[in-house]
């Protein structure tokens, strides 16, 4: 420790050095007052006083994220060092953490700042380790490039407990860019070649940002200053002089964003629960729940339980947010283990034949061959969505098609009224909630660009499956079928020979069936048998056949 606190301190006298001998003035980067005494004046620079005798001044504290922009003073990159930074401007990011010194007035400040946009061969930017000085009285900031090697510093430890940070490295590993691609370009990143080649040079402005809103008691500062890049060589600079502006981050509202979204996505399923709960009682009987389509269901199970191990994934990297993501993700637990899978067994039961000599033993290796193809897709997903990475809208799409299961369900079985419509609505309008906010909210927390164009293409696939699905329950399930090319389907009403039909009372409700009466008032099955026509079709709700001699009957 000794050693590291003696490496420390040289370095700091070395930037004292470079920023009072070595470093030329920038434009626009004076103090921000003129005093008596200049900088040469040790006396007064080193000696302790108090804050309070050092002026107006005050001890900023700049630790904290900042987000702004950067720009070529000239119109390009006008050095032929490296050709590869052809953008002219761009979005950035710094990280900085300020550390007081036993120098009066100078801080010690390690940090990262990301450039956004740099390269136009790839999407994303480069990342530069800095550190350097902040002498606060003259809100000056000089810093240079360094490369990080050994330990872990200040500004990792600063980094590995920021939630900006930490979650907008969650969301680019899975919704930017794969972990894999992000290395490959690390590796064929011109940063590596200007680290050995290069002295990156910052020189920057602090100042207060005065804010509107009624946040008072949290202080916001700004960052303006230039970034150069002498060859190591003296044969040039890498490239040319860089603009920087930033403003840091109010992490409050930041964290409340995120908080806010966790309570949308709990609100969500919860409505969720209940639509689940409206649904299973409307199909409560074996018959009703053999008209649901496993794969549908089985299908939404494997969206809740993805949204169940990232909301778990972002609560563990992010401990100061684990409460309220670990709430969403419990939620989303209970929708996915509870309610889900009991409904998805409920319709394997209600779908599979009974048989008599069938014993324990063949019922449970079917059902554990039912969960095991369950969780193999569950896991080849997540494999494959690593894979495709770079497709993982058209894969999220893909996803959101679990409505089309239960319309070819539909077509096939010409199955009536399967799903209630209020469940079809309110999945449809719940599903659709987080994608849209990651991907269309233009303030996530994510820090997501928005994409209009897929965001418009998935309302417009969900709200055509859902419109399938309503139109199939109030005009028959193959209304858009033409009846030239469907087979023939039996009626239930019939012509017959009334003089030799044996007409007696109705099995279901023990009254006399009047075949005086209109045709539909009354119902024939296939095998000869009369029932009122109400009495039948509640009846083939709940049972799919005959009610006189127990045969199969064919669907209305």
């Amino acid at each position: 420790m000794g050693a590291t606190k003696k490496l420390i301190f040289l370095r700091i006298l070395f930037y004292l050095w470079f920023f009072f001998g070595g470093f030329c003035s920038v434009k626009g980067l004076r103090p921000l007052r003129e005093r008596s005494r200049s900088w040469s004046d040790e006396q007064w620079l080193f000696a302790k006083k108090d804050d309070n005798e050092l002026g107006p001044f005050s001890a900023w504290n700049i630790t904290g994220t900042y987000r702004g922009s950067w720009r070529f003073l000239d119109s390009t990159n006008s050095s032929s060092r490296f050709p590869d930074f052809q953008k002219s401007n761009g979005n950035s990011v710094l990280e900085l953490i300020s550390a007081p010194t036993k120098i009066t007035g100078v801080h010690y400040v390690q940090g990262v700042i990301i450039f956004h946009d740099v390269f136009d061969n790839e999407h994303g930017g480069a990342q530069i380790r800095v550190e350097g000085v902040y002498v606060w009285p003259f809100r000056q900031l000089r810093m240079v490039a360094y490369s990080k090697e050994g330990e872990l510093g200040q500004e990792d430890d600063y980094l590995l407990s920021n939630p900006y940070h930490l979650l907008g490295l969650f969301s680019s590993q899975v919704f930017q860019e794969s972990p894999r691609d992000k290395i490959w370009k690390r590796k064929h990143s011109p940063i590596y070649e200007m680290e050995k080649h290069c002295n990156v040079e910052i020189a920057a402005q602090v100042s207060r940002v005065t804010s509107s809103t009624t946040d008072v008691d949290r202080d916001h500062y700004h960052l303006e200053g230039l970034m150069e890049s002498p060859s190591v060589d003296d044969d040039g600079n890498c490239f040319s002089p860089m603009l920087l502006n930033a403003t840091s981050v109010n992490i409050e509202v930041y964290y409340n964003k995120a908080v806010n979204y966790t309570l949308m996505v709990t609100f969500v399923s919860f409505l969720q629960v209940l639509l689940l709960i409206r649904q299973m009682e409307y199909s409560n009987t074996q018959s009703g729940a053999s008209k649901v389509s496993i794969l549908m269901i089985g299908q939404q199970g494997i969206i809740d339980s993805y949204l169940c191990l990232l909301h778990l994934t972002a609560g563990i990297l992010v401990e100061s947010l684990f409460n309220a993501f670990a709430t969403a993700a419990f939620f989303k637990f209970v929708v996915f283990s509870i309610f889900e899978m009991r409904y998805l067994l409920a319709i394997w039961k209600a779908n599979r034949p009974m048989s008599s000599g069938e014993g324990w033993e063949a019922m449970r290796r079917e059902l554990s061959v039912l969960y095991s193809r369950f969780y193999g897709i569950l896991l080849g997903g997540i494999l494959v969505m690593y894979e495709f990475h770079k497709f993982l809208r058209p894969l999220l799409l893909l996803l959101h098609s679990f409505w089309i299961p239960q319309v070819v369900t539909n077509v096939i079985r010409d199955l009536r009224k399967p799903l209630h419509p209020h469940y079809i609505l309110g999945m449809t309008i719940t599903r659709l909630a987080i994608p849209l906010y990651v991907f269309g909210c233009p303030h996530n927390f994510m820090r997501i660009e928005p994409d209009e164009n897929w965001c418009i293409c998935l309302g417009i696939f969900m709200a055509f499956q859902a419109s399938v699905l309503l139109l199939q329950h109030y005009l028959g399930s193959r209304w858009f079928i033409p009846r030239q090319i469907l087979p023939e389907k039996y009626s239930y009403y019939r012509r017959f020979n009334q003089d030799a039909a044996r007409v007696s009372d109705c099995v279901i409700c023990m009254t006399a069936i009047d075949l005086t009466q209109r045709a539909n008032h009354w119902m024939v099955t296939p095998c000869d048998h009369f029932f009122h026509s109400g009495c039948l079709q509640r009846w083939m709700d709940i049972k799919m056949e005959c009610p006189t001699c127990r045969r199969p009957l064919p669907p209305a």
